[in-house]
């Protein structure tokens, strides 16, 4: 028997801005919300359980030390790497220098709250 990834949890200052800023990102939609605060998203007619998983945006006041040890990985679906990359940022993603040569075929990207993720170069099929 194996586990598979169910929903992943972000800890931010701000979850109604990253829920509405993955929401857009991913194609989510919001499934719920806890009397925290949390709001999770995910898949629209899918939820919690489908072959993606949810995300979970915690309110938390901890201050960050440093940089996060896991990041998420994207790929555009519907468009190439470019256009994705231009539809990112207006909806407030900003490019992030972590030593990239220039040689890459991905993009490090933050969010809003300044976690970071990829945008990688392979288009894959939506869901």
């Amino acid at each position: 028997m194996a586990c598979r990834i169910s929903e992943l949890v972000i800890d931010c200052a701000d979850p109604e801005r990253l829920a509405a800023f993955w929401s857009e990102v991913l194609g989510y939609v919001e499934l719920g919300r806890d009397d925290d605060g949390s709001i999770e998203i995910g898949p629209p007619g899918v939820g919690f359980g489908g072959p993606q998983p949810t995300l979970i945006l915690s309110p938390s006041s901890d201050p960050r030390s440093g940089k996060l040890p896991l990041h998420i990985d994207v790929n555009p679906t519907d468009r190439d790497q470019e256009a994705e990359l231009e539809r990112l940022l207006a909806l407030g993603a900003r490019r992030a220098d972590v030593g990239q040569t220039g040689a890459e075929n991905w993009h490090v990207l933050v969010d809003p709250e300044g976690n970071e993720f990829c945008l990688l170069y392979r288009r894959l099929q939506p869901l």
